[in-house]
């Protein structure tokens, strides 16, 4: 595991939900008797507070579900359907071994709607998470082929994020001759995995799934309850938009 690696992550913690509230109130409860304290438990207090009303979370998760492209229609010439795997369940006692966590399913469903649908071959992306006994591509591939009928030609199974992904995946279907593809995974996810696809090389068409956005519904009362829900959503939403953030930081160090 690179330092690159655990900085980034270390670095997503504290500025993720709910760390960053809990740390600015944790920094104002160990400097309570200094004046600027009450205002920073303020500030966290009402940091943990957004972050957990569904109307907040909703509506910054829709800001990138926006850029996903919407729902689906055309394959557009795609040659192969890539599905991004997103963590295991691990030692889960009723299957006996490591299986997929809900994200993971969810992309791997839909993933196999479209290889029955539109006939095309698929590539599995996932390495090994931590203290993990398998690749996230090789659980995949065999509940894609076991339980939802659908033969997997490719697995990507040494990435460790994202951009691993995408590099390690455009090798093998450059290799197989391939260069546009659907890519599958949930609509948040989208635009930053569409970018390191294409920077790797390949013609992205985006098949989103899992939208999780505001409705078209009137406003409930539920929208603006804090919710254990909400923080989920709001920490995936920030967690996509500090990604992009830090490509964009990459890209204006990276030496011309």
């Amino acid at each position: 595991m690179s330092s690159v690696f655990l900085f980034k992550n270390l670095l997503g913690t504290l500025l993720l939900p709910p760390t960053n509230g809990l740390l600015l109130l944790l920094v104002a409860a160990l400097f309570r008797r200094r004046r600027w304290a009450f205002g920073l438990a303020l500030i966290g207090g009402t940091l943990l507070f957004l972050q957990s009303l569904p109307i907040v979370a909703n509506n910054l998760i829709g800001t990138l579900e926006a850029r996903a492209g919407g729902v689906f229609v055309s394959a557009q010439g795609a040659q192969a359907i890539v599905v991004l795997g997103s963590g295991l369940r691990r030692d889960a006692p009723e299957y006996g071994s490591d299986t997929v966590n809900e994200r993971s399913l969810v992309r791997l469903r839909y993933g196999a709607t479209l290889a029955r649908q539109l006939q095309l071959p698929v590539l599995i992306a996932g390495g090994v998470p931590p203290l993990a006994s398998r690749a996230e591509a090789d659980v995949m591939a065999a509940i894609a082929e076991r339980e939802f009928g659908v033969a997997v030609r490719w697995k990507e199974s040494e990435s460790s994020d994202t951009a691993d992904n995408a590099r390690m995946s455009a090798r093998i279907l450059k290799a197989a001759g391939i260069r546009r593809v659907v890519l599958v995974t949930q609509a948040f996810h989208i635009p930053r995995a569409r970018q390191l696809f294409e920077a790797a090389g390949l013609e992205v068409i985006p098949a989103p799934t899992d939208f999780k956005g505001p409705g078209e519904g009137p406003l409930e009362v539920f929208d603006v309850l804090p919710q254990a829900r909400a923080i989920q959503t709001s920490y995936y939403a920030l967690h996509e938009w500090l990604g992009l953030a830090w490509m964009s930081l990459a890209a204006t160090l990276k030496p011309a």
